[in-house]
């Protein structure tokens, strides 16, 4: 071959390389939706802008599988705790560790262990104390731990059985956990580590979410088709909000005008104004939706269908479904992970 064609045709070569690193370089940095199914004990990875599924993370734990997870504040690692292998307040194993596992590489590369059964089910990351809290139901508790040294650090007390899930206040200041079976929600003083407060809410609820504004929290009757308001001035039961089913979980939208409700047994997710507190209406989903994430840029939610192992992304705007993406059986908690 001519020398200078021999020329053209490495820097050609070179230049591919070049093309396909960096390609690859901002595949890895892209954002990417978590999904822990609890039927195939696997994490999966999806890519939402293709809408599908690229990678799965096997949990390989014996006695027990990932419920739900959340991501590093730099979208590299997942921390998952590992419940057991039954459900809420059901004879079973007690899980005692949270797997952290690395993204990009799909494989468990750590151990948080609590060094006993402690059930731990729900994690919320703080940007503000830079912490991790993670409800440890049979320690009627939320622990905390140092995402840097991976260490346990500190435990708020519920007083309550099955504390189940938690959201925070956006100031990092207040907690509520909803306790499943006594049908309560905790108030938490996250900064001094106590309950300041119980509310009573029906003989069994379910999931938890607070609004942007942080005045109202939101929990689901499992015994009617009706959804506390829980004003948090006061920690009181404001209001209720009639349902067409049972819900489940609950996200407001960025825009804080609408809270998406789950509800499995129609397959659809529910509307409700925020202003009204009335359902404004039905979307309809894939099957038994349990959990939904409303994307950080607010213009779709992705709903968790445990029935059909499938994680739908629903379109706020037109409020129809986007797109239905495969992920594992018995798809469950969501999380997004952003560089």
């Amino acid at each position: 071959m001519p020398k200078p064609i021999f020329l053209l045709v490495f820097m050609i070569g070179v230049s591919a390389v070049n093309c396909c690193a960096q390609t690859a370089a901002r595949a890895s940095s892209a954002p990417l939706l978590l999904v822990a199914n609890q039927g195939d004990r696997t994490v999966s990875i999806i890519d939402p802008k293709a809408a599908k599924q690229i990678g799965v993370v096997q949990e390989n734990v014996a006695d027990g599988w990932v419920h739900e997870l959340v991501a590093s504040p730099d979208g590299r690692t997942a921390f998952a705790p590992v419940y057991g292998d039954s459900g809420v307040g059901k004879p079973g194993s007690d899980g005692r560790n949270v797997l952290v596992i690395d993204i990009a590489n799909r494989k468990v590369i750590g151990n948080v262990d609590f060094g006993q059964g402690v059930r731990p089910h729900y994690a919320v990351y703080d940007p503000n104390s830079a912490l991790l809290y993670i409800t440890t139901e049979l320690d009627q508790s939320v622990t905390v731990v140092d995402l840097h040294t991976l260490k346990i650090v500190g435990t708020i007390p519920t007083k309550q059985p099955q504390s189940h899930m938690l959201a925070i206040a956006h100031d990092g200041k207040r907690g509520y956990t909803a306790n499943v079976e006594p049908g309560t929600v905790s108030v938490l003083d996250i900064v001094g580590r106590k309950t300041i407060g119980i509310i009573p809410i029906a003989a069994k609820t379910q999931r938890i979410s607070i609004s942007n504004d942080d005045r109202m929290v939101f929990t689901a009757d499992q015994t009617k088709p009706q959804l506390a308001v829980v004003d948090t001035a006061s920690n009181k039961v404001k209001s209720w909000v009639a349902l067409p089913a049972l819900g489940y979980g609950t996200a407001p939208t960025k825009d804080g005008r609408w809270l998406l409700v789950a509800l499995p047994s129609i397959n659809k997710m529910g509307v409700v104004d925020l202003g009204t507190l009335k359902v404004e209406r039905t979307v309809d989903v894939c099957s038994s939706p349990h959990e939904i994430l409303v994307r950080p840029d607010g213009q779709v939610a992705y709903v968790s269908c445990s029935g059909s192992h499938q994680v739908g992304a629903i379109d706020l705007k037109q409020w129809k479904v986007q797109s239905l993406i495969e992920a594992g059986n018995g798809a469950d908690g969501l999380a997004w992970a952003a560089h």
